[in-house]
Formats: C-alpha cells, structure tokens, sequence
C-alpha cells in the first residue's frame, strides 16, 4: 500500500462511515478496484476507524462530556434528589447507549470472522447496497405515519440491534441506526446523534480489540506513514461528513442515499461481471 492508497482509503472511510451508505461496503470494493490483499488491509481497516472515532469525540465533545459526568454521578450512586433533570435525563441516556451496544459487542466479538469470510466481498456489498437503498424508501414511507416520540429503553434495544446487523458489510451502521430511529418515531436529527454516540462505542471497543490482537502479534501493523496518513484522512473526512448530516437531516430524507446506494450497486454488480 502507498501513502496514496492510504489517503484514498482513509478519506473513503471518514466520508461513508456517518452517511448511511456503508464505509466497510465501498472500502472492499476499492480495494479491490485498487487490487491490494485485503486480508492485509483488515488491520488498516480497523486503524482508520481512529480517525472516525476522534471525528465523533470531537464533534460531539460537550455531549459526551455530560454523558461521562453522568456515568461518574452514576458509578457515585449520588442520590437523585440531588440530581437535575439533565443529569437524570443524562443517565438515562448512558443506559440506553450502554444497553444498546451489547447486540453489536457480543457479534462482533463471536462472528466477526464469520461476517468476514461470507460477506467481504464485492457482490455481497453491491447486492446489500441495493436491498438497503430499497428499504430506506420503506423508512421514510413509516416515518411518515408514526406518531413522534422520544427516545426509550425499548427503542435504544432495537436500534442497538440493527447496529449489530449493520456489522454486515455494505449495510452501514448509520444507515441502520438511524433508520431504526426513524421507523419508531424518533426525530432525524435525535437518531443521527444517538447513532454516532452509540456508534462510538461500538468503534472504540473494535479499536481496542485491534490494539490487544497487534500487541499479540496477530495483526501486523501498515508502516507509520501509512497509518498516519490514513487515520488523518478518515479524520477530517469524517468531521466534515458528520457535520453534514446533522445540518442535512434536520430538513431532509433519506431518500437521497437511497437512490446513491440502488445505483451504486448496479454499478459495481455491473462492473464486477464485467471484468
């Protein structure tokens, strides 16, 4: 791999991995059109979502601030009647991040290299691509007909699991969490964040999991440059690509990335036949 080929991916990745059109779908498909081994990018794959990882904290640096003195409040056990109703509504939030990245935790610790080996590959991507622009058109059409509601246990559970779907390659994790949100009534810019925040775990604990299996020895790591270049890459590409859509969603649909993805796929289905 070169310093270009890692300012593609990188930016690639900052760029899909918040609009819900799959950062693991498009990294397969241009390493493939850029003809690198992709058993040897899993672990640059997994480093370039750093770059992501920092993008959210940065983005989102006030809220998780009060989330983490909530968890502290928490752990304290500070009595309630002390509390504020921020603070409460904090904590109840926490909980429901918490409680809503275990489905994604518990997969991709068990199936991960099942997902991998069945799933990583360009026709899979290009025919999920095609199957979840298909069903945004359904989202938007329920979001429609629900009645508006807040967040709640029962709806962090749900989306929590659509994120665990979403470790399938060419589903996207925004796609899926903020559909979820959608199609319970949860308002678009509400589901947006709550699915970069849940995300952020589920980023972090993938991060983390690399980092033991490199110091293990059981992933090699991309030289520095590389590495640097592409977590950077992914870094400001995914600020900006957050930042969008927070301002696009609060007056927009999904339908947009439905018709990207549709198309996208045929594309790529069209283009792998070909060649």
């Amino acid at each position: 791999m070169t310093i270009i080929d890692a300012g593609i991916l990188g930016l690639l990745q900052g760029i899909t991995e918040f609009l819900p059109i799959s950062s693991s779908g498009h990294l397969i498909i241009m390493e493939k059109l850029l003809n690198l081994p992709v058993q040897a990018l899993k672990s640059f794959d997994i480093l370039v979502h750093f770059g992501t990882l920092l993008a959210i904290i940065c983005y989102f640096w006030k809220d998780i601030l009060r989330l983490f003195k909530a968890l502290y409040l928490m752990i304290g056990r500070t009595a309630k009647e002390h509390l504020s109703e921020e603070v409460k509504g904090d904590q109840k939030m926490v909980g429901y991040l918490l409680i809503g990245s275990i489905p994604a935790l518990f997969i991709g610790y068990f199936y991960s290299d099942f997902l991998d080996e069945y799933f990583r590959s360009p026709f899979s991507a290009a025919i999920l691509f095609i199957a979840v622009g298909l069903l945004f058109f359904l989202v938007e059409y329920i979001h429609k007909q629900v009645k508006e509601e807040k967040i709640s246990l029962n709806k962090a559970i749900v989306i929590g699991f659509c994120q665990a779907l979403a470790l399938i390659p060419g589903v996207s994790r925004s796609g899926a969490t903020i559909s979820a949100g959608l199609v319970q009534g949860v308002k678009r810019e509400t589901s947006a964040r709550f699915s970069f925040l849940l995300g952020s775990i589920a980023i972090a604990a993938a991060f983390a999991s690399a980092l033991i299996h490199i110091k293990k020895g059981n992933i090699s790591l991309p030289p520095l440059e590389i590495t640097l270049i592409g977590v950077a890459a992914s870094f400001f590409a995914g600020f900006i690509s957050i930042a969008f859509l927070m301002k696009y969603l609060k007056n927009h649909t999904l339908n947009v990335f439905a018709v990207y993805r549709i198309l996208a796929g045929l594309i790529v289905l069209l283009f792998f036949n070909i060649s």
